[in-house]
C-alpha cells in the first residue's frame, strides 16, 4: 500500500482502460509516422549513395551525429524552431533517429545483391528502375526488414520521451500520471505497454519477413 492505495491499483486500470487504449493508439501513430517517413528519406539517400558513392561518408557521418544526440537534448534544440507540444518537433527528432539504421541496412541489402544477378537482369533488358523493383529490392528484403525491425523497436522506446514536450503516448501515463503523482500503477502500465508494443512490432515484422521472403528461410534450411 502507498498513501492508502494498493501497490498495483487494478481498479484504476479498469476505470481508465479507454484512456490507456487511446494513449496506446497515439503511441502507435507516432511510431508508424516516424518509421514510415524515415524509411522514405533513407531509401532516397541509399539510392543516391549507390549512384554517387562519395555521398556515403557524409550521409552516415551526419546521420550518426544525429543518432548520438540524446532525445531530450534534440527536442530542446528543435523547440525554438518547431514549437513545444508539436507533432513536427516530435517527428523531426524521431525520424532523425531512424535514418542511420535504415540507410545502413538499405545500402547493405542492395550491395548484397550478387553482381551476376544484376548482369543477368541487364542482359534481359531491365532498366534501372525495373531492375531495382523486380530484382534488387526483393533479394535485399531480408536485410532491409531487419533494419526496419531495429528502427521500429528503437522508435517505440523513444516515443515515450515525447510526453516531456506535451504529446500524448504511453509516455504520458509514465510522466504525467505516474511520476507527477507518484502513482506506480500508471508508470507500470505505460512502461509495460511500451515494451509490449515493441515486442509485438518485432514479432509482426519478423512474421512479415517470413511471408515475403520464403526463399530465404528455405536457403537457411538448406532446401
Amino acid at each position: 500500500m502507498t498513501d492508502g492505495r494498493p501497490f498495483i491499483d487494478l481498479d484504476w486500470i479498469v476505470r481508465n482502460l479507454d484512456d490507456i487504449w487511446q494513449r496506446t493508439a497515439d503511441h502507435v501513430v507516432l511510431t508508424v509516422l516516424a518509421v514510415g517517413i524515415g524509411f522514405a528519406i533513407s531509401m532516397a539517400l541509399a539510392l543516391a549513395i549507390r549512384r554517387w558513392r562519395v555521398l556515403q561518408a557524409p550521409v552516415l557521418a551526419i546521420s550518426g551525429t544525429l543518432y548520438s544526440i540524446p532525445s531530450l537534448a534534440l527536442f530542446s534544440l528543435l523547440i525554438p524552431f518547431t514549437g513545444i507540444q508539436s507533432l513536427l518537433t516530435a517527428e523531426t527528432a524521431l525520424v532523425s533517429y531512424t535514418i542511420l539504421i535504415l540507410v545502413r541496412n538499405l545500402i547493405a541489402g542492395l550491395d548484397g545483391v550478387p553482381p551476376e544477378v544484376i548482369e543477368a537482369a541487364e542482359a534481359m533488358g531491365y532498366g534501372d528502375w525495373q531492375r531495382l523493383w523486380r530484382i534488387e529490392l526483393p533479394i535485399a528484403l531480408p536485410v532491409i526488414i531487419a533494419g526496419v525491425r531495429i528502427a521500429t523497436v528503437t522508435t517505440v522506446g523513444l516515443v515515450t520521451v515525447t510526453a516531456l514536450i506535451g504529446l500524448n503516448s504511453l509516455g504520458s501515463l509514465i510522466v504525467n500520471v505516474g511520476l507527477a503523482r507518484f502513482f506506480f500503477t500508471a508508470t507500470l502500465v505505460g512502461s509495460l505497454g511500451a515494451v509490449a508494443l515493441a515486442v509485438a512490432a518485432d514479432v509482426g515484422l519478423t512474421a512479415l519477413q517470413r511471408v515475403l521472403t520464403p526463399w530465404a528461410r528455405s536457403r537457411a534450411l538448406g532446401t
